[in-house]
């Protein structure tokens, strides 16, 4: 089984969880930004991460994942809110539909640092809006996403996919013993 990892990191949190997750995969495997990423034919499995901008995956990642088709794919994205929010699943469920047409193997959402641009424009010209103005609780979610992609994290990510990349892994060999 050959092995694309593909991400797009604005403050280097996607980048960090891709580098997990590469190190998890079994050889022949490839990383690459999106902007840089090799044309997905040769592999057999594609772990593509993204950061979520206005509640989806960011341009670069959506320019990768329109390439994609009938491939078997892994989802990973880093997102300043809570990953187990309304607004978290809300994110993976629209990223994970713009994956029609391939084999959707699993997913992996965790934390990561807002852009600190984005923080100052919350804090000023966005002040009075009540969506995304800055609040005391939005600031103390900003403050426990700093502090992601954190080692559990990591973990948990090479986790997923080393499990992901198995079960493919299995069932080419199965398919191999049948053919």
């Amino acid at each position: 089984m050959k092995s694309l990892v593909v991400y797009s990191s604005l403050t280097g949190n996607t980048r960090k969880v891709a580098e997990a997750i590469y190190n998890a995969l079994p050889e022949p495997k490839e990383i690459h930004p999106s902007d840089e990423a090799p044309s997905p034919e040769d592999f057999d499995f594609i772990a593509t991460g993204f950061w979520v901008d206005k509640g989806t995956a960011d341009a670069k990642s959506r320019q990768f994942m329109e390439t994609l088709s009938g491939k078997k794919v892994g989802l990973f994205g880093t997102l300043g809110a809570y990953p187990d929010s309304d607004h978290g699943r809300q994110c993976i469920t629209r990223v994970s539909e713009l994956l029609a047409g391939n084999q959707l193997c699993g997913t992996f959402l965790c934390q990561g640092k807002v852009d600190p641009k984005l923080i100052k424009m919350m804090e000023t010209t966005m002040k009075d809006d009540p969506h995304h103005g800055m609040t005391p609780e939005r600031r103390k979610r900003h403050e426990e996403a700093a502090k992601h992609p954190d080692k559990n994290d990591l973990i948990n990510a090479a986790g997923a996919f080393a499990g992901m990349a198995k079960a493919i892994c299995l069932d080419l060999e199965k398919k191999e013993v049948r053919g």
